[in-house]
């Protein structure tokens, strides 16, 4: 898979939470990467304020955001 056709499935404001959600993808077989514009972590300041993109393949988009917000709809009732 290419990057180029990744899409974005969840914005972060701190690459440990975006690292989290790609060690998560993986246990469930899905392949993701981390999208961050933070001078390659040299200004990590710029990670909140512009936020770190897990990206995954366009066929895994459904399951991966699946996977991601499991359990919130338990949390709001």
């Amino acid at each position: 898979m290419d990057l180029e056709s990744a899409v974005v499935i969840e914005t972060f404001s701190d690459k440990a939470f975006a690292e989290a959600a790609v060690s998560l993808l993986a246990s469930e077989n899905i392949e993701a990467w981390i999208r961050a514009d933070d001078a390659g972590g040299g200004l990590p300041n710029l990670d909140f304020a512009r936020g770190v993109g897990v990206l995954v393949a366009p066929g895994d988009r459904e399951r991966a955001r699946q996977i991601l917000h499991a359990g919130e709809e338990e949390s709001e009732a």
